[in-house]
């Protein structure tokens, strides 16, 4: 085997990988030392996801595509099923109302946002543009709610049925998302400081005192065993995946041999919404695991809170810098219109939404849960963290946890969408179907919201 440079399929994926930590690793410094930036909220990877868009518009860097489309795809999988193998805390009854009606408030959000971006694209159609994909408005919820791996996977699949541009379509929407959550987000906080409402923290990241705890449970594998605990987290994370992938493939070649037809209709979303899967199948491991637990057939803990939300990060950052670097402006040229619509109702439309619903579900800490939910329903969680962390920094009120524990129940209402996103793009009935659908499920939603209470007891 040549070891050599000229070997270029061995080190070729290495060279692009170090290219990309290198970016990552000069944003990091670039908001480090740069306080207005820094105020500005921008993640550091949505800076360095811009700076490689950036280098390769004007053709100073070239990044393999496919290789970047890739970590998009997989990022958010893996990022998903790290964050669903963790073990949750244990929570009352009213907590488990609050963490429900998270997960409803961000689906209704998803429903809202295709709402709005479905009727934009209709009028926009009807009006300037009649050859425009009448379905891209779903992409709004894709980019704002799910973020670019989401945005990817369905402008991909959108792509394939007849819209030119739709990939890059989808993924410039996460990237105007984020500058929703850096820009709005950022704005409103300080209109509402300013008001005294609330108070910018000037907490400085790492001062904090950490203990064994914030590392590590009781009943964990310990550090001395033989096998490195970070491996574990990693194998479990990677054999949850694979398990994803038998999972899918076995739903759709089995859908293969029953109807061909619905096969072709449903497998690309099956595999567009590989993340739904995987957090699935992770929930039921961790559900064994923790039976093994109670039966004695397994005696130490195996997963590390710590550490699987380092490999969620880690994915879910990589999945950022490629999502926003695999943008093909070129492609946006004839779809600036519909772009600057959904963009700007997005935003504003989000935040006015979850002014009225927050005040309803977080009525002891409204604008921590205003702030971290919007800067998730545009960007992601890490963005809402950030948001949150200016009037919370030590994450002491439940906000950071509604993130968690409400995606997943979000997940779980959200399965639905996958119907929708489907079935839009068949037909102009099809279509006014698909919104007549999610009004009548955001108001069962909305329903939900407003009048569940919780049952007497814990």
């Amino acid at each position: 085997m040549d070891l050599s440079s000229n070997n270029t399929e061995l080190w070729h994926g290495i060279v692009q990988f170090g290219i990309i930590s290198t970016g990552i690793l000069l944003s990091n410094v670039f908001r480090r030392k740069f306080p207005f930036v820094r105020k500005g909220l921008i993640p550091t990877a949505v800076i360095a996801g811009f700076l490689f868009l950036f280098l390769k518009s004007i053709g100073v860097l070239k990044l393999d595509a496919e290789l970047i489309e890739a970590m998009t795809y997989h990022g958010i999988a893996i990022g998903f099923i790290a964050l669903s193998l963790r073990i949750p805390n244990k929570i009352n009854n009213s907590e488990k109302l609050t963490a429900s009606k998270s997960g409803a408030l961000i689906v209704s959000t998803y429903l809202l946002q295709a709402i709005i971006g479905l009727i934009a694209i209709l009028i926009i159609t009807y009006t300037f543009m009649p050859d425009l994909f009448k379905a891209s408005g779903l992409l709004l919820p894709m980019g704002y709610g799910q973020g670019p791996g989401q945005a990817n996977n369905v402008g991909t699949t959108y792509e394939q049925l007849g819209f030119v541009g739709g990939q890059s379509f989808g993924l410039s929407l996460a990237a105007a998302g984020y500058a929703c959550a850096c820009i709005i987000g950022v704005i409103y906080l300080n209109i509402a400081a300013r008001r005294k409402k609330i108070k910018r923290s000037q907490y400085i990241e790492g001062t904090e005192t950490l203990n064994s705890d914030s590392f590590q449970d009781n009943g964990e594998i310990p550090i001395s065993e033989s096998v490195d605990r970070f491996t574990v987290q990693v194998a479990l994370v990677l054999m949850v995946y694979a398990l994803t992938y038998l999972l899918i493939w076995g739903i759709t070649s089995l859908l293969e041999s029953i109807s061909p037809a619905l096969a072709k209709e449903v497998s690309s979303l099956f595999w567009g919404f590989n993340f739904i899967f995987g957090s699935l199948l992770a929930i039921i491991v961790r559900v064994i695991f923790k039976t093994f637990g109670k039966v004695k057939l397994m005696t130490r803990q195996y997963q590390n809170n710590y550490l699987l939300s380092r490999i969620s990060g880690f994915a879910f950052d990589l999945m950022i810098v490629a999502g926003i670097a695999s943008i093909d402006i070129s492609e946006l040229s004839g779809l600036w219109l519909p772009f600057i619509v959904l963009a700007v109702l997005g935003g504003f439309l989000t935040l006015f939404y979850l002014q009225k619903l927050c005040k309803k579900i977080y009525p002891d800490y409204y604008y921590e849960g205003l702030l971290s939910m919007y800067g998730m329903l545009t960007g992601t969680i890490s963005s809402g963290v950030l948001l949150l962390r200016e009037i919370d920094p030590k994450l002491e009120s439940p906000a950071a946890n509604n993130l968690i524990s409400g995606s997943s129940y979000g997940i779980l209402m959200g399965a639905p969408l996958l119907l929708i996103i489907g079935m839009a793009p068949k037909s102009d009935t099809h279509l006014f179907i698909s919104i007549g659908i999610m009004i009548v499920y955001l108001a069962i939603l909305l329903t939900f919201i407003y009048l569940a209470k919780p049952q007497k007891g814990n």
